[in-house]
């Protein structure tokens, strides 16, 4: 990370620092919280987790080589430097703020209830193909996953492109005071977590807490397909007034008040021919990818998309978007879409010797299953869907897996397998929705991985084509696992 000493360290998150005085001026290489992690002259955070407690790792990743310690206890004479605060989390989150503004850097967040990380992963390849671009890594996008995120940001980075998420009010504020971002990117409004937000109005009032701190010359980029961000577009933008909006379709015809209080003026992305940023002319090439011709408000261009899935074509349009603003060509932007390649857990297509797998057990929820479901339904071979339980639903979660069983058995899936206490409610939806179209998906349940992998043998079969899907919480790359091996 860029030069920071632990006296400009302890101001920064209201510390004192105890220790040698002429070690104060000293500089920390990085920052971590993970003593496994520890390299010379790191900064260790002592975070007090649900089952281990940071501060008890202090002695030894000092003799590891950290040079400092952030503490909320008193450690007594110690032969290190440490600094105490009130809280080490808060702590993180300030000294985090304080290092982003430091930084000479473009940042584009992004969030949305569907689609954030595959989106960061199409907009990062796209910007690699100008810029040196630091992404954020594996799921950290929450309140500690992305100050470590900014820390990692070095001198030779332009960009960075950081994924937001969410559960729950002023969550986003507090991420994007971290993240300063220049470009607000928002896939959709869904109802992942709508049991903590209460709606999609409430989702969309908390994802869009992010405009609180953009650039004042920044750029919004935002998917005007959903009918609630398509409404995010201020009547009077560019007057410096706090900005009107539509409708918030409530009923109550008060403006939704989520467009950005600068009033800038959003760019939309989507299919709908009325975007800016859309495509025309898309062919899906099954499991192998979509090819389209993407357009933009001054030209168009062609480019191939490996990864299947109609939503793909949605983050390469706005990986467009975002490389139009930060002044890339079409065939720059392009070789960026055509770049971009699947990760773990995540649409991931895995050629086995007896099974092709797609790999998408990240997490879930009934928009991206459904997704996820539509992609299986491309395949040339006999369908599997492995589906687990989604959490954070609230009061209609057993509606809303009984109509994933549903759309799985009418996009024709030759099998469902339902795995958890809540997916029974999903075998239900695939069996009656079989019975009353009459087709002949064969669907089962199990209430544990255990004993479908018991079952595994008689069910699948050599050359099936297999989607594995669930929250994270079900941990489902264990099925992943043992199909791969």
């Amino acid at each position: 990370m860029k030069h920071m000493s632990l006296q400009e360290i302890a101001a920064a998150c209201s510390g004192i620092y105890h220790g040698d005085a002429s070690a104060a001026s000293r500089e920390v290489s990085g920052v971590v919280i993970d003593s496994r992690k520890v390299e010379k002259d790191n900064l260790f955070v002592a975070i007090k987790g649900a089952r281990v407690d940071g501060h008890t790792f202090i002695p030894q990743v000092m003799e590891q080589g950290a040079l400092c310690a952030l503490s909320e206890q008193d450690l007594g004479d110690v032969p290190y430097p440490y600094i105490r605060v009130q809280s080490c989390e808060q702590a993180l989150k300030d000294l985090a703020e304080h290092y982003r503004r430091s930084l000479d850097i473009k940042v584009v967040g992004i969030s949305g209830s569907v689609g954030k990380t595959s989106t960061k992963e199409m907009i990062a390849s796209v910007l690699s193909q100008k810029y040196s671009v630091l992404k954020t890594e594996g799921n950290f996008n929450n309140e500690i996953g992305l100050p470590l995120t900014v820390f990692r940001i070095r001198e030779e980075h332009e960009v960075a492109v950081l994924e937001m998420g969410i559960s729950n009010f002023g969550e986003m504020s507090r991420l994007a005071r971290i993240a300063r971002p220049d470009i607000c990117v928002i896939t959709n409004i869904g109802v992942a977590h709508i049991e903590n937000l209460g709606s999609r109005d409430g989702i969309l009032k908390a994802k869009t807490e992010m405009f609180d701190y953009i650039a004042s010359d920044g750029a919004v980029i935002l998917n005007g397909d959903d009918d609630k961000l398509r409404g995010c577009a201020p009547k009077n933008s560019g007057d410096n007034k706090p900005c009107s909006c539509a409708p918030n379709n409530s009923g109550d015809g008060k403006p939704c008040g989520c467009a950005p209080k600068n009033s800038i003026a959003p760019t939309f992305f989507g299919l709908d021919a009325s975007c800016p940023f859309h495509a025309e002319d898309i062919q899906s090439r099954g499991l192998k990818g979509t090819d389209a011709r993407f357009v933009t408000p001054d030209s168009s261009f062609c480019a191939h998309i490996s990864i299947p899935g109609a939503h793909m074509v949605y983050n390469a349009l706005a990986a467009t978007a975002v490389g139009y603003a930060l002044g890339m060509d079409d065939r720059q932007i392009a070789a960026g879409i055509e770049a971009n390649v699947p990760i773990a857990g995540r649409n991931n297509l895995i050629e086995g010797a007896r099974y092709t797998v797609i790999d998408d057990c990240y997490n879930a929820n009934p928009a991206s299953m459904n997704s996820s479901l539509d992609v299986l339904a491309c395949a040339d071979t006999r369908t599997v869907a492995i589906l687990g339980d989604m959490f954070e639903l609230g009061r209609a979660e057993k509606q809303m897996h009984y109509d994933v069983g549903a759309h799985a058995a009418a996009s024709g899936i030759d099998v469902v397998v339902c795995i958890g206490g809540l997916s029974k409610e999903t075998a239900r939806g695939a069996e009656e929705t079989a019975a009353g179209n009459k087709t002949e998906t064969a669907v089962f349940h199990y209430d544990t991985k255990a004993d479908f992998f018991a079952d595994a043998e008689h069910i699948l079969r050599e050359k099936d084509t297999i989607l594995v899907k669930a929250s994270h919480g079900m941990e489902f790359p264990e099925i992943v696992e043992y199909l791969t091996r």
